[in-house]
């Protein structure tokens, strides 16, 4: 973990903006954009980008991918730009509570994996690569987007720890907890062997 610097005021503005710009919800604002209807009657009903691509539309889930990413990487770039590291960290943390829980749809938000990786790139970009190398090679072989990113978030507080970004590591495994309680679900079903792969109709 980095060392606290920021004062409590600085702490609580970078932490409101991450929640802020995190809760903007990128897939429900592609979906009504391109006239595919409300999100939360289509699929599983998530506002992520392997929802909307479910719409059959990868135009609108490649848009929701770059968009629920770069709203990640912008809160770390924008505190890093402003304030010390722990206030970087603590915008990247609520940037991604902001998308699972935003104030705007009463706190039911996406699952924050592509909001992770855009925190994962702006904070070090050698282990956002990481990332999504991961995610990428277990969902080739596999076919689902879940196991994909709860094997990335799984992994990724170990690789750091062990290439020289300690001071992340932390929040990683902050992240990482978040998203196997988001995952849930697909974790059942993915024990029991129901889990819809991707591509599936």
């Amino acid at each position: 973990m980095p060392m606290i610097e920021s004062s409590l005021a600085v702490l609580a503005l970078w932490g409101a903006l991450g929640y802020l710009l995190g809760s903007i919800p990128g897939g429900v604002i592609m979906a009504r954009l391109m006239g595919l209807g409300n999100l939360r009657n289509i699929g599983s009903g998530n506002i992520g980008a392997t929802n909307v691509l479910r719409t059959g539309n990868k135009k609108a889930a490649a848009l929701t991918l770059i968009f629920d990413a770069g709203k990640g990487a912008i809160a770390v770039l924008a505190a890093r730009a402003a304030a010390p590291e722990d206030a970087v960290q603590l915008a990247a943390l609520m940037a991604f509570i902001g998308h699972c829980f935003p104030v705007w749809l009463g706190f039911s938000g996406g699952k924050g994996v592509a909001t992770y990786l855009g925190i994962l790139l702006a904070l070090a970009w050698p282990m956002g690569l990481a990332a999504c190398g991961i995610w990428l090679a277990v969902a080739v072989i596999t076919r689902y987007s879940s196991l994909a990113a709860l094997v990335a978030a799984g992994w990724m507080p170990v690789v750091m720890a062990f290439t020289g970004y300690g001071a992340a590591a932390a929040l990683a495994a902050s992240l990482g907890l978040l998203i196997y309680a988001r995952h849930w679900a697909n974790i059942q079903r993915l024990r029991s062997g129901t889990e819809g792969k991707i591509g599936a109709k």
